[in-house]
């Protein structure tokens, strides 16, 4: 089954230099039973769009995490003098944050034994083991020029899923920026770009 997992740049980092990846959760999308019976119609090449869309929704959430993260490793470590973050009161607290990289990672591979969970969405699946990269048909990342698009779409993601307009229409314009195609080793070359 083909399946597309959403993931991160440290994440596509990771698959680098370990061979493997495991999904967040074990959850990746697919064109799944309930996918096909979600859209009345639509070829294949659709329906793994739609499942790749929602993969990259994923990645936002992914980013946020990641965002969040950072944050509160900022906040909890010490400054050079010491002092923490918040008892700073010389005014020269600046932290040592740093922003994800904004841009969407899909990872598509080819796998087995992957079941279905439509208990979650039409196009989840539950994968049952780490992917590995001979197992990876090809990647696809946001171009730099969809960064800040990403960014304003990561603010609002958890608002678009509950219906906010305004919210929704952020994630249409990062929705609107596609996802470029890699092979697989091409990989460790669009890292050592980023």
């Amino acid at each position: 089954m083909r399946v597309y997992i959403p993931a991160t740049v440290p994440m596509l980092r990771e698959l680098v230099a370990d061979r493997e990846i495991r999904a967040i959760n074990d959850t990746a999308f697919a064109v799944t039973p309930a996918l096909r019976e979600a859209y009345a119609s639509g070829d294949d090449e659709e329906l793994a769009e739609v499942a790749m869309i929602e993969a990259g929704r994923a990645a936002l959430r992914l980013l946020a995490q990641e965002r969040e993260a950072a944050l509160l490793a900022d906040e909890a470590a010490p400054d050079a003098d010491g002092s923490t973050p918040g008892d700073d009161t010389d005014g020269d607290d600046v932290g040592d944050y740093s922003a994800p990289v904004y841009r969407r990672a899909v990872i598509a591979a080819d796998v087995t034994g992957a079941t279905l969970r439509p208990d979650l969405d039409d196009a989840v699946v539950r994968l049952s083991a780490p992917v590995t990269y001979s197992q990876i048909a090809s990647v696809h990342v946001d171009l730099a020029e969809a960064e800040p698009a990403i960014a304003k779409a990561v603010d609002v993601i958890d608002a678009a899923d509950i219906g906010d307009e305004d919210a929704e229409f952020v994630l249409g314009d990062a929705e609107d920026h596609q996802l470029a195609w890699y092979a697989a080793q091409e990989l460790p070359f669009l890292l050592d770009l980023l």
